[in-house]
């Protein structure tokens, strides 16, 4: 017997979008009550032709959020699907739980399903967080008696004990998220499909919930998970694919192939054209031009991983008949609020630059980016010598999301800026001091 519990052949969902006419004016409900008195008295006044023009209609166009996508699943793999929005992730998901029709193509399941893929669905607001479990996990597929069983350990898992007799409209989204996912993972499904839920919860929910994962796929069941949290992704999943507009970008293969796949993808210009920046200091003669981040392939990278091998790119112009002895160049890293919370230079480095040339970039390459997930301000620095050339403060803003700096699959938090490479032991000792 085959061991592909999930195929999918050719699938392609399609929904109608309409627009607005230009020219056309927002219709308000007093417009609709208007417009309907009025259709009412000339269906009773025999004196008023009907005009023999159709009214016309906005015009509207197909939109496919899915084509032509094929792909096989086993049992016990653990799959991660990712791309940018809007590429069609949701969509399939909620095909894939039966939530909603495709427009063509087919999907074999074999095997009970748990879907989570929104905050809270199948819960009733005004209901108590104890009588949702039973409702949601009836939803699910759930009997009486298995709800009554697992009782304890959903309460737990989602500690919300204080609060279990409270409607769950009062319940934070976090506190939803939390009960929503311990019914859905305690479920016993062959397969497990989540979509997003690990964006709401606080660090330790997460990795309370992967680990939840982990040991879902370990008992061979399959898990499919779709997140933007590259970490994530890669600490749980053995394979994954990429969509783009509704196409497969990439099929489904190792996870760090799909992953440089996303990121190529999602590549643009790290910063605008800095030579138009008037708000610049230092003697001019050598401009910055671009400021641009690379990966080790070479590409260009808009957001960044924690742990990442980066290469950082300062392009530069100077100007003719200028020459120089000691080039010197700086990367100032800082927090939002523009506290600096590293430098980065050849001087400290003690490694020399050749002089500037008429048009150029200067390389600085950083192994292991050191940096927790957020949004960091980046300052650019050209000196010759201690003579400064140009000096652009806040010359972009980088964009770092969680990467396995530590190598173990441990997920990076917001809680600290800079990651430290560090080994712990622990050691006997003779004396003990009191």
């Amino acid at each position: 017997m085959s061991d592909t519990v999930i195929r999918v052949e050719n699938l392609g969902k399609k929904y109608v979008i309409g627009h607005q006419q230009e020219g056309e004016r927002y219709t308000a409900l007093r417009d609709v009550v208007a417009n309907g008195a009025k259709g009412f008295a000339k269906r009773f006044n025999p004196l008023k032709s009907r005009s023999p023009f159709p009214t016309p209609h906005s015009p509207s166009e197909d939109f496919w959020a899915l084509k032509d996508v094929s792909f096989d699943i086993k049992q016990g793999d653990r799959v991660g699907i990712i791309g940018r929005n809007g590429a069609g992730k949701s969509t399939l998901l909620k095909i894939l739980s039966r939530i909603t029709e495709p427009t063509k193509g087919r999907i074999k399941i074999r095997g009970r399903v748990a879907s989570l893929l929104e905050v809270g669905t199948g819960f009733h607001p005004e209901l108590t967080g104890r009588e949702n479990i039973y409702l949601n996990g009836a939803i699910l597929g759930m009997s009486k008696a298995e709800i009554r069983r697992k009782f304890d350990e959903i309460v737990a898992f989602a500690e919300v004990e204080r609060f279990l007799d409270t409607p769950v409209k009062r319940y934070s989204s976090g506190m939803y998220v939390r009960l929503a996912f311990a019914v859905a993972a305690h479920l016993e499904p062959e397969i497990l499909i989540v979509d997003e839920v690990l964006a709401v919860g606080d660090a330790q929910f997460q990795k309370k919930c992967l680990g939840k994962m982990q040991d879902v796929a370990g008992e061979g069941r399959t898990v499919i998970f779709v997140s933007h949290n590259m970490a994530a992704v890669s600490a749980l999943c053995s394979k994954a694919m990429v969509l783009k507009e509704g196409v497969i970008q990439s099929p489904l293969e190792s996870v760090h192939t799909a992953m440089e796949a996303y990121l190529e993808q999602i590549k643009v210009i790290t910063a605008d054209n800095l030579s138009d920046r008037k708000d610049r200091k230092g003697e001019g003669k050598v401009k910055i031009t671009h400021f641009s981040a690379f990966d080790r392939s070479g590409n260009e990278q808009a957001i960044l991983l924690s742990g990442q091998y980066t290469e950082f790119r300062i392009y530069y112009a100077s100007s003719k008949n200028f020459s120089s002895k000691n080039a010197v160049a700086g990367i100032s890293i800082n927090q939002p609020g523009g506290g600096c919370l590293t430098e980065l230079s050849n001087q400290f480095a003690s490694q020399e630059l050749c002089e500037f040339l008429p048009a150029g970039y200067i390389s600085c390459i950083v192994n292991k980016l050191p940096l927790s997930p957020g949004n960091y301000s980046i300052n650019l620095i050209l000196r010759d010598g201690n003579t400064i050339q140009d000096w652009v403060q806040e010359a972009v803003t980088l964009s770092v999301e969680c990467g396995d700096f530590y190598g173990t699959g441990k997920l990076t938090t917001k809680r600290s800026c800079i990651l430290v490479d560090q080994k712990w032991a622990s050691k006997l000792m003779s004396k003990t001091f009191v």
